[in-house]
C-alpha cells in the first residue's frame, strides 16, 4: 500500500547530531518515514557532505538541500530590519527557495506539511491547499529574553529588539497552521496567544542505543554536554569553572559536545578536559560520574539531562531545567539552585555510592518509562491525521 506523502521543512540539515533542533528532527523522520514518504526541504549554511545525505536517504523518499549563501543572509537580516520579522527569520528565508517549495508543493499530493520551528514557517505560511502543523520546539522570545542581561551593553539592545520580534511573530504564526506542537508544557506556557493551551506537547524520546551499558573506566567526576558554541551552554560551563570548581579543587569536569566557543577553549586546565566532537557521546558520559546541568538561560528539554539518566549517570540540574523534564528532586535527579547547594549535592553524590546508585538507578527507569521516540512521534502522527482538531 502507498504510503500518504509528508512535506517536512527543517532550518537545518539534520545530521550529524550536534544540536538539540537536529537530533529532535532526525528521530522524528525515522518515526515518520514508518507512516508517510517524507519529502524533505532542509536549509543549510555549508555544504553538506554526501555521506550525511545518504545517511537521512533512508528515511525520505526525496531530500532536498537548500544552500544559504553569505549574501543571501545579510539580504535577509536586512529585509527583516525593514519588515519587523525576526532577525533569524529573515537569516534563513529566500524567496527562491520559497519559489521551489511552491512548486513542490503543487507536483506533490502531500497530505501534511510539517515545519520545525518559527524560522521555516514564512516559506508555507500563505498555502492553504495542504494542512500544516508548526513545531514551535521551544519558546524563542523567551529564551532570547533571557540572554539579554549576559550581552555587554552595547549590543542589549538588539538582543531586546530581537526578543520582541520572536514573541510578537511566535503569536502572529500561530494563525497559519491547522496544528502547533512543542516541547514541553513550560515553553507552551510562553507562546502568547489567546489559544497557545491548544498547543499539543510532543516530548522528545532517546535513543534506545543510550540504555546499553558500555565497559569504560571512569576518568572524571563531572560531565557536561551539549552543542559548545550554543549561548546557554556556554553560560553553564563557565559557572561551573568559576564558582563551583574552586570549591571542589579534586573534582575533574570533562566538557564534551560539538564546536566548543573559544571562552569554552580557554576554561581548560588540568582540572578541566574539553573534547570537542565525539562521534559517540555516550562514552563522555560513561567515563564520567556525575553529569551536572546548572542551566540558568535556555528553553526546552534538556537532551543531556535525558541521555545521562538513560545511561544510568545520576544528574544535578536546577529547577529551570527540570521544569521541562520532570524528575522528582532526591529521587530521580537532584535539584539545586544555589552554588552552595550545587556543591553540597556534587558531595554527596560522590561520597554516598549508596545514594548515587538509587538515583540513577531511578533516572533511568524515569526515562524509558516516560521518553520514547516511537510514542512521542505517534502523538504527532494522530495529531496531523486528525483534521476534526483543526481549528479551520
Amino acid at each position: 500500500m502507498k504510503k500518504p506523502e509528508l512535506l517536512v521543512l527543517l532550518s537545518r540539515f539534520p545530521y550529524p547530531l550536534e544540536k538539540g533542533d537536529k537530533l529532535r528532527a532526525y528521530n522524528q523522520l525515522i518515526e515518520l518515514s514508518k507512516e508517510y514518504a517524507i519529502t524533505l526541504v532542509a536549509l543549510c549554511d555549508h555544504d553538506v557532505p554526501k555521506e550525511h545525505v545518504e545517511k537521512i536517504k533512508q528515511y525520505c523518499a526525496v531530500v532536498h538541500v537548500e544552500r544559504l549563501n553569505y549574501t543571501s543572509k545579510f539580504c535577509g537580516i536586512f529585509r527583516s530590519l525593514l519588515n519587523g520579522n525576526p532577525f533569524q527569520v529573515g537569516y534563513f528565508f529566500r524567496k527562491s527557495i520559497q519559489k521551489k517549495i511552491v512548486e513542490i508543493i503543487n507536483d506533490s499530493h502531500f497530505e501534511h506539511i510539517y515545519c520545525q520551528l518559527i524560522r521555516t514557517t514564512e516559506y508555507v505560511k500563505e498555502c492553504h491547499v495542504v494542512p500544516k502543523t508548526l513545531d514551535y520546539m521551544d519558546a524563542l522570545g523567551t529564551g532570547m529574553m533571557k540572554r539579554v542581561d549576559l550581552q555587554p551593553f552595547y549590543s542589549k539592545w538588539l538582543f531586546r529588539m530581537e526578543a520582541k520580534r520572536l514573541f510578537n511573530y511566535e503569536q502572529r504564526m500561530y494563525d497559519y497552521f491547522e496544528h502547533h506542537t512543542i516541547i514541553s508544557e513550560q515553553d507552551r506556557d510562553r507562546i502568547r496567544h489567546p489559544e497557545a493551551a491548544r498547543i499539543k506537547i510532543i516530548p522528545n524520546g532517546i535513543n534506545e542505543l543510550f540504555f546499553e551499558r558500555l565497559d569504560t573506566t571512569k576518568e572524571f567526576d563531572l560531565v557536561f554536554a551539549g552543542n559548545m558554541s550554543y549561548p546557554p551552554n556556554i553560560h553553564a560551563v563557565e559557572f561551573i569553572v568559576k564558582k563551583i570548581l574552586p570549591e571542589l579543587p579534586e573534582c575533574k569536569l570533562l566538557i564534551a559536545g560539538a564546536a566548543p566557543d573559544e571562552r569554552v577553549k580557554r576554561l581548560q586546565s588540568k582540572q578541566v578536559s574539553i573534547s570537542g566532537w565525539m562521534d559517540d557521546i555516550r562514552l563522555a558520559y560513561h567515563k564520567s560520574t556525575i553529569c551536572f546541568a546548572p542551566m540558568q538561560i535556555g528553553t526546552g528539554l534538556q537532551n543531556k539531562l535525558l541521555e545521562a539518566m538513560a545511561c544510568a549517570i545520576p544528574c544535578i540540574t536546577t529547577t529551570m531545567a527540570n521544569n521541562a523534564l520532570g524528575a522528582e528532586n532526591g529521587k530521580q535527579i537532584l535539584i539545586a539552585d544555589s552554588p552552595k547547594d550545587m556543591i553540597d549535592s556534587i558531595r554527596k553524590l560522590l561520597h554516598d555510592e549508596y545514594y548515587r546508585n538509587a538515583i540513577a538507578s531511578n533516572g533511568k527507569e524515569f526515562v524509558l518509562q516516560q521518553f520514547n521516540w516511537h510514542s512521542s512521534v505517534q502523538q504527532l502522527i494522530q495529531l496531523m491525521r486528525n483534521q476534526h482538531d483543526s481549528k479551520f
